[in-house]
C-alpha cells in the first residue's frame, strides 16, 4: 500500500509556485492577489478561511480577507462583490460556504465573474468543464487530478466509482475522470444515495473516490483487492483522546481498508492539502489571464 501524501505533494507545488511567484514579481509583474469573504463565525469557516490566507502568503500571493456579520443583507453581499469584480488589483474572489438563509446560496454564486471565479463554482466554468474547455476546475477534483499525476497513477480504462455527486466535487469529478485526457479515460460511476447494490459497484471499481460526508462509510467489503481510494470526507467526530474534543475522519473506514488498497489517501493529510493547492493554482491562472472567457 502506497500512502498518497497530501503533506509531500503539496509542499512540493508550494515551492515550485513561490519560484513562480518570485520570478513574476523580478519581471516587475504584480504577484497574484485572492480575496475571501467570510459571512458569520462558523467554526469550520474560519478555520477553512485562514489556511487558505496562511498559503497565500506562504508562496507570496497577496491575499485579503472581507468579514461580514451574519445577519448581512444579500445586497450587501452581492454589491460587495460587484464591487471587487471591478478590481483589477484582486484576481480571484472566494466566498466561504455556509452562508446565512436570508442569502441565496445561487445568486452569490453566479454574481462572481467567471474569470474570477477560482472555486470554479460559476455555471460559466462547470459548462465549460463539461465540454472539456478551458476552465477554472474546483478546487478538490483539481487537487485529486495532481495527486494522480503526481504519484504516476495510470487511470485509462480504469473503473472508477464517484460516490457523492455534488456540484463542488462528485459531480465535476465524474466528468474529470471519463475526459479524454490523463488522468482520465475511466468508466465512470457516479453513486448516489439512491444507488442500488453500491456496495457491488465499488468493489467492482479501480478507483474509489469517497466524497459523501459521512464518516467511515466505505467499508473493506466495498473495496476490491489493489484498488485505488481516494478519501475526500472530512467531518468533525467526538473524540475523548483529543484536547479539542473531537478529531477529523474521512468517509473511509482507513484502518480496515488500507491493507487492501494499491494506493490510499490519508484524512487527514490527504486531499484537503491538495484542495488548498487546486485554489492557489486557479488564482495564479486567473493572475496570467490563462483562460479566456
Amino acid at each position: 500500500m502506497i500512502l498518497l501524501d497530501g503533506k509531500l505533494v503539496s509542499a512540493e507545488m508550494k515551492l515550485k509556485l513561490k519560484a513562480e511567484v518570485t520570478e513574476m514579481v523580478a519581471a516587475g509583474k504584480r504577484a497574484p492577489h485572492l480575496c475571501a469573504i467570510l459571512v458569520g463565525n462558523n467554526g469550520a469557516s474560519e478555520t477553512y478561511v485562514s489556511s487558505k490566507v496562511r498559503n497565500c502568503e506562504e508562496v507570496g500571493f497577496g491575499s485579503s480577507l472581507i468579514r461580514f456579520d451574519s445577519d448581512i443583507s444579500e445586497e450587501v453581499l452581492l454589491d460587495k462583490i460587484h464591487e471587487i469584480n471591478d478590481d483589477e488589483t484582486i484576481d480571484g474572489l472566494i466566498v466561504q460556504l455556509p452562508l446565512p438563509p436570508q442569502i441565496n446560496v445561487q445568486k452569490v454564486t453566479e454574481a462572481i465573474s467567471p474569470s474570477k471565479d477560482v472555486d470554479g463554482f460559476h455555471p460559466t466554468n462547470s459548462g465549460r468543464l463539461m465540454q472539456n474547455l478551458p476552465a477554472f476546475i474546483p478546487a478538490t477534483p483539481y487537487g485529486i487530478l495532481m495527486m494522480l499525476d503526481y504519484y504516476g497513477i495510470q487511470t485509462e480504462g480504469k473503473t472508477c466509482a464517484v460516490i457523492g455527486r455534488s456540484n463542488i466535487v462528485g459531480m465535476p469529478m465524474s466528468v474529470l475522470m471519463a475526459r479524454n485526457d490523463s488522468p482520465g479515460n475511466c468508466t465512470v460511476t457516479l453513486c448516489h444515495s439512491k444507488t442500488k447494490n453500491l456496495e457491488q459497484v465499488t468493489a467492482a471499481s479501480d478507483i474509489i473516490v469517497a466524497a459523501l460526508g459521512r464518516p467511515g462509510f466505505v467499508k473493506e467489503n466495498m473495496v476490491k483487492e489493489g484498488a485505488i481510494v481516494i478519501d475526500v470526507g472530512i467531518t468533525r467526530v467526538p473524540s475523548a483522546t483529543t484536547k479539542s474534543g473531537f478529531k477529523i475522519a474521512g468517509d473511509v473506514d482507513f484502518q480496515n481498508v488500507s491493507s487492501k488498497c494499491a494506493y490510499i489517501s490519508p484524512v487527514p493529510g490527504g486531499v484537503g492539502l491538495m484542495t488548498i493547492i487546486g485554489l492557489l493554482k486557479n488564482t495564479m491562472a486567473a493572475a496570467k489571464k490563462e483562460i479566456s472567457f
